[in-house]
């Protein structure tokens, strides 16, 4: 066949499976109760457009060619931002700014039922504790009302809702949106796996919510952005929720608000520089003349060592965004934010291989304006993603004030420590049983756990410390244990008699 012939062939081959989507797609929307017909409609047209553009692009989503280092003055150091200092009237720059936090994810990576913004990370505050206690700090302070959003998902939501009683004595308004809810597709048929809209039952994998790029869509639709444009407000503070870094920094909300060229700054990504633990995230580029997130998904296989490399691209993304709301809306009405799609592949509980279709929300930095990086202190980067992040976060590696952590002052050198637990460590339960209480860790710099292991009251860990239990062995570190560069293997059990 020639090689007209050939794409024709192809043309017409998907050109069939989209009418073949549509039509189930119809179907399930035949489903949907009255009351919901107009929200689902909403979200299954906009899968509909996501999945046109999914059968559209072929290949790697970026021309390796054409990638190039960001100009110098497009990621700006943060000690210049903060050199400007603060203006007096810093209460009414505040009052223009709204925070979100992306609340969509679950806890099962850390073994825990329920939106993972409800895990206690410290002294019994959850997440989203800490996350209200920073925002009516703030509020207090400045005599301000800053609003605090959350981006749920239909799986957190519900949970969500009933947490938010707790609040209603904060000084914190608290709105909340819902992302979309689309349909897995199954690998081989490319075909909805959802027969109806329920989402209970045999039906309960059969959605997804489609990744934090949808923000712009979900916050437009949802009538709360106009709201909170009406209300005077300017810029959204977005970051992830287990972020515990990603506080309110008035030196990059003056920066925005009173930028000093005049040009008014759209969209800003916190960028950090990368360690050799951060050689997946996704980092800044210039391309084609624009500010562009590249995420590791979108590399050539070819480039990809290149790309992971420190020393050529030396930042990545700490998904701390800072976005005109103006913008966000006028981008939207001209359905003119451009976003990657990141194709995830799972397996369901009955082996069934299906795909979802995400986008980022930091991808769309290439459709705003006059959009900057800034270089922030790695203390602005603290997720709580594994049993081994928690366990830092615990420690008295940090202090908290006021919702906020900050690096203990007696800590003699600003880095974390690297630690890696071991899976007998990877559900919150069964490593909360293994420390009766949280180490010193003041003076540690690597500790690596595996296998079968406890730690008694009152340890301290310093230097670097590998405890290995082998298969069948148990080892107990006692009570009061100093451990300072060691290494820790056989078995060792404490009995209490």
């Amino acid at each position: 066949m020639s090689q007209d012939g050939a794409s024709q062939f192809q043309e017409v081959i998907r050109q069939e499976l989209e009418l073949s989507v549509k039509k189930e797609l119809e179907k399930i929307l035949t489903t949907a109760p009255s009351h919901e017909f107009e929200h689902t409609k909403k979200d299954l047209d906009g899968f509909r457009k996501l999945f046109h553009r999914f059968l559209q692009e072929k290949g790697p989503s970026v021309d390796w060619g054409k990638i190039q280092r960001p100009p110098e003055d497009s990621i700006q150091p943060y000690e210049k931002i903060k050199a400007r200092g603060l203006p007096d009237n810093i209460s009414s720059v505040l009052n223009k700014l709204v925070v979100v936090k992306l609340n969509g994810g679950l806890g099962t990576s850390m073994g825990c039922k329920g939106p993972k913004s409800l895990i206690g990370v410290r002294n019994e505050n959850t997440f989203l504790d800490l996350t209200v206690q920073q925002i009516e700090h703030l509020n207090k302070t400045y005599n301000t009302d800053v609003p605090l959003v959350l981006m749920n998902s239909f799986n957190t939501d519900e949970d969500t809702k009933k947490i938010l009683q707790k609040y209603s004595h904060c000084r914190v308004k608290i709105y909340t949106f819902n992302q979309s809810r689309y349909p897995r597709i199954n690998k081989e048929s490319l075909l909805p796996v959802a027969k109806d809209v329920s989402y209970s039952g045999e039906n309960t994998e059969a959605w997804y919510p489609p990744g934090h790029g949808d923000i712009y869509a979900s916050f437009y639709n949802s009538g709360l952005l106009d709201t909170l444009i009406g209300e005077g407000k300017e810029y959204i503070f977005v970051s992830n929720i287990d972020n515990l870094g990603a506080t309110v920094d008035l030196y990059i909300l003056n920066h925005l608000m009173n930028p000093p060229n005049g040009k008014p700054c759209e969209f800003v990504m916190e960028v950090t520089n990368k360690t050799r633990a951060d050689v997946k995230g996704g980092t800044l580029t210039q391309y084609e003349g624009k500010l562009r997130l590249v995420e590791i998904a979108q590399v050539p296989k070819a480039h990809v060592d290149e790309f992971k490399s420190v020393s050529k691209f030396k930042i990545f993304n700490t998904n701390n965004l800072w976005i005109s709301l103006a913008a966000v809306k006028r981008l939207q009405e001209q359905n003119a934010i451009d976003m990657e799609i990141i194709v995830n592949p799972k397996t369901l509980d009955g082996g069934l291989n299906v795909i979802q279709l995400e986008t980022a929300v930091g991808a769309a930095i290439k459709s705003f304006e006059n959009s900057l990086g800034i270089n922030v202190p790695r203390s602005r980067f603290l997720p709580v993603k594994t049993t081994s992040d928690l366990l830092l976060v615990m420690s008295n590696l940090y202090s908290l004030n006021a919702g906020s952590l900050t690096m203990s002052e007696k800590r003699e050198f600003p880095t974390v420590p690297l630690v890696k637990l071991g899976s007998s460590f990877t559900k919150v339960q069964d490593y909360l049983r293994r420390f009766e209480s949280i180490p010193d860790m003041l003076e540690l710099d690597h500790l690596t756990v595996s296998g079968d292991v406890t730690f008694g009251k009152n340890v301290s860990l310093k230097g670097t410390v590998i405890i290995i239990a082998n298969h069948g062995d148990r080892i107990d570190i006692p009570p009061g244990a100093v451990l300072e560069n060691k290494i820790v293997s056989g078995n060792l059990r404490i009995l209490d008699h």
